[in-house]
């Protein structure tokens, strides 16, 4: 684990607990030194502060993403800092938590930031010839965009299959509003949340049995939107 925060009495009190529970932990006090530390070691997670000497915590989250070094990122924010937290997801932090925080919960975010991580980077999905996912009785062509049920069509609009492929090639997963604004959109959208609501209940009107009691493709209260589907 990387623990990054200027703050020594935070970094003692998240490397004794992290410690007890068989982590072991390296530390940094400032961005720079945190970039460096996670583009030459492996992690399992980086414990990240957004207010940081030299480079603050979005820089370093905005960094690490460029040169596609995924480990999962969970932010420590105060609670006046929203837009900067907002921004950090976008970026590609996987999680945050806020201060004052107790140790149990910043254990408990870890492990969920894990086990979402190993899903998310386990081959899970069948395809046929690189070019057709099957899953959850639909066929997605990626490439003549085309989705169907059995040998019924489904008219998607282009928005509509990007989330759609977006989600299929990675079940089980549970994303942020935020997230997927990134991973569908871009960052030219950012903020505009409500956009993926409308986008999420267009699509289940068009792949879901019942639109009201959906079964594909569910709320997590609290957190966002995950594609529920046995593979085939």
């Amino acid at each position: 684990m990387l623990v990054v925060d200027d703050e020594p009495a935070i970094v003692t009190l998240l490397q004794y607990n992290l410690e007890q529970a068989d982590y072991q932990v390296v530390t940094a006090i400032d961005g720079e030194q945190a970039l460096k530390l996670a583009e030459h070691e492996q992690f399992d997670v980086i414990l990240l502060d957004l207010m940081l000497p030299k480079l603050d915590g979005v820089e370093v989250t905005k960094r690490l993403r460029q040169e596609k070094i995924k480990t999962p990122i969970i932010m420590i924010t105060a609670k006046t800092s929203e837009f900067d937290t907002v921004v950090g997801l976008e970026l590609g932090a996987d999680d945050y938590i806020t201060k004052p925080f107790s140790p149990r919960e910043v254990l408990a975010r870890m492990k969920a930031v894990m086990r979402r991580y190993h899903d998310d980077t386990a081959p899970k999905v069948p395809v046929d010839n690189g070019h057709v996912i099957h899953i959850a009785g639909l066929s997605i062509d990626q490439d003549k965009f085309q989705v169907k049920r059995g040998q019924q069509a489904i008219e998607l609009t282009p928005k509509e299959f990007e989330l759609l492929l977006f989600f299929a090639k990675r079940p089980g997963k549970v994303w942020s509003r935020e997230q997927l604004l990134e991973g569908v959109w871009g960052f030219d959208y950012s903020g505009q949340t409500r956009m993926v609501d409308i986008h999420v209940s267009h699509l289940r009107e068009k792949i879901e049995p019942d639109p009201k009691h959906p079964q594909l493709l569910k709320t997590v209260r609290g957190f966002g939107y995950t594609f529920e589907a046995p593979h085939e």
